[in-house]
C-alpha cells in the first residue's frame, strides 16, 4: 500500500496504554517528526509539564537536552555502532513503550482504519468517535 493512501495521527496514552488523545488525521505520506510539529505536540506538552516516549521517528524534535520532554531511543549508524549503556537505555524505554503499542492495538482492533482512503478531515472525525468508542470497551 503507498503512504499517499493511508492516514497519518499521532495519539498520547497515559501509562497503563489507556488513549488519552489523538491529533487530527494527515495523509499517509506524513512523517512523525513532521505531524508533531504541525500539531505543537512540543508545545502543548511542554505547557503542561507532560513529558512523552516516542520511537525514532520523533528523534531530533525536541532539542532542550537539559530538559527533553520527548525521549527517544539511540540510533546505530553504519559507521557508528550503538554502546552498551545505548542498547540498555533503548532496551528500558522499549519496556516503557510497550503499553503505549497496546494502547494502539485497542485503536486498530475496530479495523475500518486499515484501508481507509479518505479525506484527512473526515477521517479526524471518526479517529475522535474511536478514542471514544476504544475507552468504553477498554474500561468495561
Amino acid at each position: 500500500m503507498h503512504h499517499r493512501h493511508g492516514l497519518h495521527f499521532l495519539a498520547l496514552t497515559d501509562e497503563k496504554g489507556r488513549l488519552i488523545w489523538i491529533s487530527a488525521a494527515r495523509p499517509g505520506r506524513t512523517r512523525d517528526i513532521t505531524a508533531a510539529r504541525r500539531n505543537y505536540l512540543l508545545a502543548h506538552l511542554r505547557a503542561a509539564g507532560l513529558g512523552a516516549l516516542a520511537d525514532l521517528g520523533f528523534l531530533g524534535l525536541d532539542d532542550d537536552a537539559d530538559h527533553p520532554v520527548v525521549v527517544t531511543g539511540f540510533k546505530a549508524t553504519r559507521y557508528r555502532k550503538l554502546t552498551t549503556c545505548e542498547k540498555d537505555a533503548n532496551r528500558v524505554l522499549a519496556a516503557g513503550r510497550a503499553p503505549v503499542e497496546h494502547g494502539f492495538a485497542h485503536l486498530e482492533n475496530w479495523r475500518t482504519l486499515t484501508k481507509r482512503r479518505t479525506d484527512p478531515t473526515r477521517a479526524t472525525h471518526l479517529l475522535r468517535a474511536l478514542l471514544v468508542l476504544t475507552n468504553i470497551e477498554v474500561h468495561r
